[in-house]
């Protein structure tokens, strides 16, 4: 039985690096195709948001010089090279996909649609969502929180380093505590990090659950479709 049937998937940039400093590590970009892949022979519907910041970051463009709307279309542009990255390892794997640009750049990816992009998924298509929202100042998980309530999505995925949400950092605090559910009220009293905040809101104005996981398993994905207590939910 799957528990979730439409999925988006929200994956970080940092997180294709892999051991390396920056770039994108072909290890990393198999293991989430296969991933993937897995989710799709269930029968799961998948979308994905793929971040930049293993190319570049728009928040520490300032740093260089450059100007921070500037810097964040350059975030974007950062995320459709993940974009096609990923792109490639699905289908060398023979799963169907569509990239889709909320900036249009037609040679390369298809302009956003709503209706075009929950109709891929009905085909059984991984649509993956890139250049964030298109516009600067919002992040890639403020793109995941809109495109997953757009396309109707039953569950927001954020794959990360960490098996969930904790009380403090767990890689810098070892005795931070590992919470198993939690509602969005409670994840803003304690302060606690999971999405930014205006995709935070986005979430908990459309009881949208959000599910923080470690990516780096490979049966997470497929044990949380199925219902199973996975990481931290977060949901009412």
């Amino acid at each position: 039985m799957i528990k979730y049937k439409r999925v988006l998937l929200k994956l970080s940039g940092e997180s294709l690096m892999g051991e390396q400093k920056y770039g994108i590590d072909p290890r990393m970009l198999s293991h989430y195709a296969s991933q993937i892949k897995e989710l799709t022979e269930m029968g799961v519907q998948v979308a994905v948001v793929i971040g930049g910041g293993n190319i570049f970051r728009g928040l520490q463009a300032a740093q260089s010089g450059i100007e921070r709307v500037q810097g964040d279309y350059m975030g974007m542009m950062a995320t459709v090279i993940n974009g096609m990255a990923l792109q490639s390892a699905l289908e060398s794997i023979g799963v169907y996909t569509r990239l889709i640009s909320a900036i249009e750049m037609k040679q390369i990816a298809e302009p956003y649609i709503r209706r075009r992009a929950i109709r891929h998924l009905e085909k059984g298509r991984v649509v993956i969502f890139s250049s964030g929202i298109g516009s600067p100042y919002f992040t890639t998980d403020s793109a995941a929180a809109l495109r997953a309530n757009e396309i109707n999505a039953d569950v927001i995925l954020k794959g990360t380093r960490v098996d969930g949400i904790y009380s403090a950092d767990p890689e810098k605090n070892p005795d931070a505590t590992k919470f198993d559910k939690l509602t969005f009220a409670k994840v803003i009293s304690l302060g606690l990090s999971v999405m930014d905040m205006t995709a935070f809101t986005l979430c908990r104005e459309n009881n949208l659950p959000i599910i923080v996981f470690d990516i780096s398993h490979n049966e997470n994905l497929a044990r949380i479709v199925k219902g199973e207590a996975v990481g931290t939910l977060v949901e009412g």
